[in-house]
């Protein structure tokens, strides 16, 4: 079983690997930001009062690493102003309010072989589709490899390796055809002449169902149950065997690495003409109805989990995103984005911050094969110096290291600030 160094495996959770996809009933406000991806924020292309309908772009991507947003409901622009946001903390949104049941969007048809390469770019950005798997980097942006870094693999992830979360898997089972037609699309923009699916081994049908849509066409590799084994970098040591160098990307080892849902998301683009305005959603932990949820950017976190059956007794802490990697948040008035791969009520238990007894099991597991260690200390001790020659700018953050601290200390956030302080100086 094909894998990488390193990592952990924390206790999986997926108890709604079973549940089929819902699509959720648009609730009657949403509230859509201008800046849901990587890059600079989109600048608004509506106002206040303007009636809209759904699809309609609600802020235009001026700078080349950007994305438009669009407004899943048709309705009235109520007012464009800063509002909550899970991951910035506030940032300029559009509020539309309308409502309404949200019905299937028109399919189309296409032949991938039909379509230039630019073709595709300039219907996946004004789509506004960006990597689904929580980075949100636009994906015409990474459809744009430069002409001295020729790509010959394009690698889909169906990875999904952080516990709780199973959006991705149920996207496998449920669109594997679309997920392989937008493999296809992508191998074409960036001509790619090979294409392959990595998928963790604890998702057997998935892989049967990838297998079956394929045809043969491309290569299903299964791998070992581990984190962070969907890590972009990991993904590729694992199944290429290729390592990205320091400070490099995945297109200087001749890879674009893709998650399934956006591969779903730029089939539905480029086929079907239809903007990103919604995403599937795993909500678990300590709500009613656990599940898998179709929700329309800008739903209020709120109303995603009413739908969800509500916050049971003892969820103490709301995250975006896997119990790992995900943002705890301090409203539930944040609305679902374009990175939202899930919202988690979990028991947040108190600990308290011990000291390090040098052990090394952060060193031991970290799959960059850094020294997490270093950087508490550095940081502790504003060292912002010694911390980038230490590299930890090529730390990923995937949490492995703080996962399997005896003395609980949070690493992660350490990093965090050490990364913060080492750009402010450059």
């Amino acid at each position: 079983m094909r894998s990488f160094r390193g990592g952990v495996h924390p206790p999986y959770n997926k108890v709604t690997q079973d549940r089929p996809i819902e699509r959720v009933r648009p609730p009657e406000r949403v509230v859509v930001p201008l800046s849901q991806h990587t890059g600079a924020p989109c600048e608004p292309s509506v106002e206040k009062g303007q009636e809209v309908q759904r699809g309609q772009k609600l802020g235009e991507a001026k700078a080349f690493i950007s994305a438009p947003v669009h407004t899943p409901i048709s309705g009235v622009v109520k007012e464009i102003a800063p509002h909550p946001h899970p991951v910035l903390g506030e940032a300029l949104a559009v509020v539309v309010e309308g409502g309404g049941e949200m019905e299937d969007w028109p399919r189309g048809e296409v032949d991938p072989d039909s379509l230039e390469p630019e073709e595709i770019r300039m219907r996946v950005r004004e789509a506004g589709v960006v990597g689904l798997g929580g980075a949100a980097f636009p994906t015409a942006v990474k459809l744009s490899p430069p002409e001295d870094k020729p790509i010959d693999t394009v690698i889909l992830n169906g990875c999904e390796c952080e516990p709780y979360l199973t959006a991705d898997h149920r996207t496998m089972l449920e669109r594997a055809e679309d997920c392989i037609l937008g493999l296809r699309l992508v191998m074409r923009a960036v001509g790619a002449e090979r294409g392959m699916i990595g998928v963790e081994a604890n998702k057997p049908d998935a892989m049967e169902a990838l297998r079956h849509a394929s045809d043969g066409e491309v290569e299903v590799v299964p791998l070992k149950v581990k984190y962070p084994q969907g890590a972009e970098k990991m993904l590729i040591k694992a199944v290429l065997d290729r390592e990205v160098p320091t400070g490099g990307l995945p297109m200087d080892v001749g890879v674009v690495v893709q998650n399934v849902g956006t591969a779903v998301a730029v089939a539905e683009a480029v086929r079907d003409g239809k903007p990103l305005i919604e995403r599937v959603v795993t909500v678990a932990g300590e709500v009613g109805r656990p599940g898998n949820y179709l929700v329309p950017i800008g739903t209020p976190f709120s109303y995603l989990l009413e739908v969800a059956g509500g916050l049971q007794e003892g969820a103490s802490q709301v995250v975006m995103g896997g119990p790992m990697m995900g943002i705890a948040q301090r409203s539930l008035e944040v609305p679902v984005v374009k990175g939202t791969s899930g919202v988690l009520a979990l028991r947040a238990l108190p600990y308290e911050e011990g000291n390090c007894i040098r052990c090394a099991r952060c060193v031991d597991h970290c799959p960059m094969e850094l020294m997490p260690t270093l950087f508490v200390k550095f940081a502790k001790g504003e060292r912002w110096d010694l911390l980038e020659r230490a590299h930890i700018m090529d730390c990923i953050e995937c949490g492995s290291c703080a996962y399997v601290c005896p003395a609980r200390i949070p690493i992660v956030h350490y990093i965090k600030l050490g990364k913060l302080k080492v750009r402010s100086l450059k």
